[in-house]
């Protein structure tokens, strides 16, 4: 079956960075979208970032813009999410996940996600 494992998370400090990573199994990675969402305390699962299958084209939220870039190695079925200048509202649980049923990058999350990973905690100190 479909597994999406993340890891990377932990403790930051404001201005500082982490990368998560997302190793995935049970699936052709290359042949999908993958993305990453967050939930923060006490606030609903959104949306943070999406690749296309072969990494040439990815979005982000507009939060994240210009601080946080997503990749890929499919190689490795690894995606990655390099966040930098981390802010204390980037504090949360991330996620990885994969939509078996788009082609493009923009419509992750559209209508649901077919996979979730476990999630990995972030918490940024200011």
């Amino acid at each position: 079956q479909v597994q999406l494992v993340e890891s990377g998370g932990g403790l930051g400090q404001a201005g500082g960075s982490l990368r998560l990573s997302c190793a995935a199994s049970g699936l052709t990675f290359s042949a999908y979208v993958m993305g990453w969402f967050r939930q923060a305390p006490g606030k609903e699962r959104e949306f943070v970032a999406s690749i296309s299958r072969i990494g040439g084209s990815s979005y982000s939220a507009d939060s994240v813009k210009g601080r946080f870039t997503i990749s890929r190695d499919n190689a490795r079925n690894t995606v990655y999410l390099q966040m930098n200048n981390l802010k204390p509202e980037d504090t949360a649980v991330y996620y990885c996940a994969v939509d078996l049923h788009i082609a493009r990058a923009q419509d992750m999350g559209r209508n649901g996600v077919d996979y979730w990973g476990k999630g990995t905690l972030v918490t940024v100190s200011s």
